[in-house]
């Protein structure tokens, strides 16, 4: 039974390790390099210069980390996942005059997003359905920082505008953008094939 459980912690940490290190899409250096730096720019400049609407905005944020999350190496994200809540915080964005009640969240903002990134490639390498792996990775994401909303608004740290942009709105975003990216993946699948 013992022996049973170790191979199954080794087969299990195989799969993470394979998730972090590799890509779902198998590109040449120069290539992975150039979507890094696309998603880069896509997921600083969105939140910094066009700020509103949140719903367009997080969604072309959620977008640009699971096209990272497909087509750059698992190492390779963290920059992706901090540069939005960094972009948003300087640009004194989304919330008003309540902006600098972002500071108090943005360390889970940054883990939401790693959740979100690593949670789909980790069911991709699973070989899960992509539409399933968003709605997983989403729910996970959106259950994080609600969760950590509600705990600051209980406490009074945060006001409760926190709890609609950090719950329901953290959930659509994170689905419509990773719905988008799916279909830009298929789409440039079909270009490729052809």
């Amino acid at each position: 039974m013992k022996a049973s459980i170790d191979e199954n912690v080794k087969i299990e940490y195989g799969a993470v390790n394979k998730s972090y290190n590799e890509s779902i899409s198998k590109l040449s250096n120069l290539e992975a390099n150039i979507h890094f730096m696309i998603y880069s720019i896509v997921i600083f400049s969105v939140p910094f210069l066009l700020g509103h609407p949140q719903l367009l905005v997080g969604t072309i944020v959620n977008a640009s980390l699971i096209l990272g999350a497909t087509y750059i190496k698992g190492h390779k994200m963290l920059p992706l996942i901090i540069l939005p809540s960094i972009a948003v915080l300087m640009r004194g964005i989304i919330f008003g005059p309540f902006t600098i009640f972002l500071a108090y969240i943005i360390p889970l903002i940054w883990i939401g997003n790693a959740i979100y990134t690593y949670a789909f490639r980790y069911l991709k390498f699973k070989k899960i359905n992509g539409i399933l792996s968003i709605g997983i990775a989403s729910s996970a994401k959106a259950a994080l920082l609600l969760g950590a909303a509600f705990v600051f608004v209980k406490l009074s740290v945060l006001p409760e505008l926190f709890l609609t942009s950090m719950g329901i709105l953290q959930l659509t975003t994170a689905l419509l953008g990773g719905l988008l990216a799916i279909g830009v993946i298929k789409a440039r699948e079909h270009l490729i094939s052809r």
